[in-house]
């Protein structure tokens, strides 16, 4: 679709030629029939460049392409008025190319958004000089905890006080829904508990959903828009958004696995292998199961946390099951890179969530490489 796309965006900058051949008379054009003015003949040459510059901008991925596109469909617009009776049709297309635009314009103010946020989240994070975990520093967490964090390659590499990552995966809104591919992007402040989540999903051909997950100072956001611009869901510093946010930091804490060590996480062994951990934020506490295998992999972590949001929220069981584990060149560790997540809901299983992490850096500052202005 994206290359269909492009090409209407060409073809479109190259149709517009025609006016400005009729009105310097370089051809035969019986498409158009009423005569056209040079100066107005430059009009119709000058929507064409900036039509074709918008459509290479958006076939190379240039997220800015819709300043071009806007432009052209206003001056291109008020030639077809002028010139209806040949030209009305063009309005179809100038339609299409201003939704696809506008979305565009929303997606940018978007992620200008979460860039902001990302950026002040780890600004004054400190990541030189960062202390190294030795085995005296597990040893009183219980057994299968100490094996997990042997495992994941903690032991000799420094403390983790920040992470940047990667993920790509598919997932449902609702259960009878199809799945939808998304990709994201999360920055977590170790030390603060707190992280900063965006996503885009193919919601349909040319649609995209933003989504923006946010956990800072103990209060959870989330916000999801559709094309970037219509709001779906905006919830935030709630009893149920704010539990919710932090059960979720918890769990993935198994991609920075030194951060068991924190004082603000405690751990009790219930079973073989299992244990509970908990987790106070801001004098919030909230509680989740972990199981491992016995060599100390995280195989699952399940929590009641509120499903939905809004009033209507209600507190369910959350299953995330960790499918496969990679060790990241980059530092070492290793960690559950694709998961699964499930709703365990009276009506049934809803696995509305898989995903695998495809990028994974710690004790940086710095956010990815963004395509902006």
């Amino acid at each position: 679709m994206k290359y269909v796309f492009g090409f209407i965006l060409l073809f479109h900058g190259i149709i517009h030629v025609m006016g400005f051949a009729k009105a310097f008379r370089l051809a035969e054009i019986d498409q158009l029939t009423q005569s056209i003015s040079k100066p107005i003949g430059m009009l119709w040459l000058i929507v064409s460049i900036l039509f074709i510059i918008s459509g290479l901008l958006f076939l190379v991925q240039k997220e800015w392409w819709f300043l071009f596109a806007i432009i052209a469909v206003v001056l291109s617009q008020i030639l077809i008025i002028m010139y209806w009776k040949d030209a009305k049709f063009g309005t179809i297309i100038n339609l299409i190319i201003l939704l696809v635009g506008i979305s565009a314009f929303g997606n940018h103010q978007f992620n200008s958004m979460v860039q902001k946020e990302s950026g002040e989240l780890l600004k004054d994070i400190k990541v030189e000089e960062v202390q190294v975990i030795s085995e005296k520093d597990i040893f009183h967490l219980p057994e299968i905890v100490q094996k997990w964090m042997r495992n994941s390659g903690v032991i000799g590499k420094e403390r983790i006080v920040s992470v940047r990552l990667k993920q790509k995966g598919e997932m449902k809104t609702k259960p009878e829904n199809k799945w939808m591919p998304f990709t994201a992007e999360q920055y977590f402040d170790v030390d603060n508990s707190a992280f900063v989540w965006a996503t885009e999903v193919d919601f349909m051909p040319m649609v995209k959903m933003a989504g923006r997950d946010k956990f800072t100072n103990g209060k959870g956001e989330m916000l999801i828009e559709l094309a970037a611009l219509i709001p779906v869901v905006d919830e935030g510093n709630n009893e149920k958004i704010n539990t919710a946010a932090m059960i979720r930091y918890m769990a993935e804490m198994v991609w920075f696995p030194s951060a068991a060590l924190k004082d603000d996480i405690k751990w009790e062994s219930i079973g073989v292998n299992t244990v509970q951990a908990t987790f106070t934020c801001y004098g919030k506490m909230v509680s989740g199961i972990f199981k491992f295998s016995d060599n100390g992999e995280m195989q699952s972590f399940e929590a009641k946390r509120y499903y939905g949001a809004g009033k209507d929220a209600t507190l369910e069981t959350w299953l995330v099951k960790a499918e496969t584990y990679r060790e990241f060149e980059f530092n070492g560790f290793k960690i559950p890179n694709k998961c699964s997540v499930t709703w365990k809901l009276k009506e049934g299983d809803f696995n509305w969530l898989n995903f695998e992490i495809t990028d994974l850096e710690y004790n940086t500052n710095e956010l990815y490489a963004y395509n902006n202005l």
